[in-house]
């Protein structure tokens, strides 16, 4: 029995180095790309098979994408970049989440803050940890939302929290 999983991650760190770079250019900085290859290598040990990739067009989210994919091998042709994920609020993302989750198992979506933290929140049953620094969804971190046999749903607190993971915790 395949289990349903929305696998929900945060762009890595970018770069603010240039004052007048519009907040959507923004690329990765070197931490960041490492990031990104350590949790695409962790998400690859993990061997979960992404069914749909949805991503913001933002560059660092695609920066973030294409970095993760190459880890785990998968073609990048696969990539739904969705514009509705940037500056999104809950709601926009539990619309892209349903929009984007009928007839799979696996659904990976790489967004931005604060989106994510209110989405993890909203869809967990499970009590989430924070980082050292208090905070949920750190630049780079994976959240793995457990449905079981159920479908991926955009119901409150109907998935199980099945990893957490922050790219200065591997």
């Amino acid at each position: 029995m395949l289990e349903h999983q929305l696998i929900v991650m945060r762009h890595a760190k970018s770069d603010w180095s240039e004052d007048n770079l519009p907040d959507f250019d923004r690329p990765l900085t070197a931490r960041g790309i490492k990031a990104a290859k350590l949790m695409g290598q962790w998400l690859s040990k993990q061997q979960y098979n992404m069914d749909r990739v949805v991503c913001s067009p933002a560059l660092r989210a695609k920066q973030t994408c294409q970095w993760v994919l190459q880890e785990l091998s998968v073609s990048q042709k696969n990539i739904l970049w969705e514009s509705a994920i940037y500056e999104a609020s809950l709601r926009d993302l539990l619309s892209v989440v349903d929009q984007y989750s009928q007839g799979i198992h696996t659904l990976f979506l790489i967004g931005h803050n604060p989106g994510l933290d209110q989405l993890t929140d909203h869809l967990s049953k499970d009590p989430l940890p924070l980082s050292h620094a208090g905070k949920l969804m750190t630049t780079g971190a994976v959240a793995v939302l457990n449905y079981g046999a159920g479908p991926i749903s955009t119901q409150s607190h109907h998935a199980n929290l099945k990893h957490l993971i922050r790219p200065k915790e591997l």
